[in-house]
């Protein structure tokens, strides 16, 4: 492993939001050499530069990885950015080509526009022809949500993000909002939304949502609600590699922008962790073994 990215889902395993099974190495997203082969092994070999979110414990100096889990490294592209930008990258291209799939015109709310794939989600977005209207925790945050191509940013602490959704599409509401806070912004998310308008809540940063009324999607003017998970996403290996390559060839190319908050040794990953819980990065971190 020459860097592993840090992500939300590490700290859910870490605090028990998600199961997983004891002794545990966290870290799911990672890239660097391979060093050798399992018999039978085809699609990849020995020195390969490679990445994948399927390692089996990245925070570490070397972990084992199912092969067809594994994607290869464009030259161009650096292996702490792939490691930055795989589970984000994808997460974000899923969400916006594949889940609620945007079109020119459509308004869309990113909530945590400044975060690793908030920041990712406006690029794509608005390379869609979307509109994106981003909130975020601070004016520095808000500016960086921006420059990655949000027409709009506000901060959520100070001002009314529904009351803004509202006067960015002149009363009518976005067709979506990607929300990865979860319980303290899923309730007044849905009243952004548009007629037939999609709630796509992908993560938890603030807490769990509670027990949900169907009903409240038909009050509040037939809404979709979906929870989705990038391994539904990239089940087969046919997925995993077109949506890699999108994303990986992005990068190599420029046309995504890759924000590294932070490269940090691996002995400060509980510091890395204490950083992405308390909301003081924008971008990502990663730790270098």
């Amino acid at each position: 492993i020459e860097a592993a990215g840090v992500n939300f889902i590490d700290v859910y395993y870490r605090t028990g939001a998600y199961k997983g099974s004891w002794p545990m190495t966290l870290g799911m997203e990672g890239a660097g050499r391979v060093e050798k082969v399992g018999a039978g092994v085809t699609d990849v070999k020995a020195g390969d530069r490679v990445g994948s979110f399927g390692f089996s414990g990245s925070y570490a100096e070397y972990a084992t990885a199912p092969a067809e889990k594994l994607v290869p490294i464009p030259d161009a592209v650096s292996s702490a950015q792939a490691a930055a930008v795989l589970l984000q990258g994808m997460t974000a291209h899923y969400l916006s080509h594949s889940t609620f799939r945007l079109r020119p015109g459509d308004a869309c709310l990113v909530h945590a526009g400044a975060g690793g794939v908030g920041l990712l989600l406006c690029q794509m977005a608005r390379r869609a022809g979307a509109r994106v209207l981003a909130t975020a925790g601070s004016p520095e945050k808000t500016a960086l949500a921006r420059a990655a191509g949000a027409e709009e940013a506000i901060d959520y602490t100070k001002d009314d993000f529904v009351a803004a959704a509202k006067k960015f599409t002149g009363g009518k509401g976005v067709q979506v909002v990607y929300d990865s806070v979860g319980k303290s912004t899923f309730e007044r998310s849905l009243d952004c939304l548009a007629l037939r308008g999609m709630m796509v809540l992908f993560g938890q940063s603030s807490g769990a949502v509670g027990p949900f009324d169907p009903q409240v999607l038909n009050q509040k003017g037939s809404l979709f609600l979906t929870r989705p998970t990038l391994f539904h996403y990239t089940a087969t290996r046919q997925d995993l590699v077109e949506r890699s390559s999108d994303v990986l060839g992005a990068v190599a190319r420029r046309d995504l922008d890759v924000k590294i908050f932070r490269e940090m040794p691996l002995k400060d990953a509980a510091e890395a962790h204490r950083m992405l819980e308390g909301r003081e990065t924008t971008g990502k971190l990663v730790l270098v073994p």
